[in-house]
């Protein structure tokens, strides 16, 4: 089996190419990968937390499954160490829907007649991605109380450095605090 491609063959936004043809199981995707995120909230789901700090992107394009679990990782384990395991609530807002298909060719020596390839191959799918079609978009949410503020944005800028794109980070009260 070929090697993966890097992401950034991916990352920019585009329709994918359907296929449209006379015979129904050949019109389809047969098989749909596995997502990689397992849980998309993780922390104290019964608390309502003050305030809530969103991860935004500035640019638009797609995010693999894989990114959006290694980030959830890496900034639910900043929240952890410092705020405990009932001190936060993280949650992944977007959904890895799209799926990347991907059209092997063969790139050895001797593969001369195969190397062009076809015009427009519908291919295997190779992995899920997230669409951001907005700039603006949230794609983790953390809530937490006042003294966690700075370990919530400290935790979205690790999760920031696991993607493909510019993040913001906006700090928002949460409209259905009550004290």
């Amino acid at each position: 089996m070929a090697k993966p491609k890097k992401w950034c063959a991916h990352r920019v936004l585009k329709l994918p190419y359907t296929r449209k043809s006379r015979y129904r199981k050949k019109a389809f995707i047969k098989a749909v990968p596995a997502s990689r995120i397992t849980r998309f909230e993780v922390g104290n789901l019964q608390k309502t937390f003050e305030f809530i700090a969103k991860l935004k992107s500035l640019d638009t394009g797609q995010v693999s499954h894989n990114a959006l679990e290694s980030a959830r990782q890496v900034s639910n384990r900043v929240l952890e160490n410092t705020l405990g395991k009932t001190g936060y609530k993280l949650k992944v807002v977007t959904y890895p829907h799209h799926i990347v298909r991907e059209h092997y060719q063969a790139a050895v020596a001797q593969a001369d007649r195969m190397s062009s390839g076809m015009a427009h191959p519908f291919g295997k799918p190779v992995t899920l991605a997230a669409q951001l079609t907005k700039p603006g978009r949230t794609v983790i949410e953390a809530h937490v109380d006042k003294a966690g503020i700075d370990t919530a944005k400290k935790a979205l800028k690790r999760a920031a450095t696991k993607m493909p794109f510019s993040f913001t980070i906006e700090v928002v009260k949460n409209p259905l605090f009550k004290k």
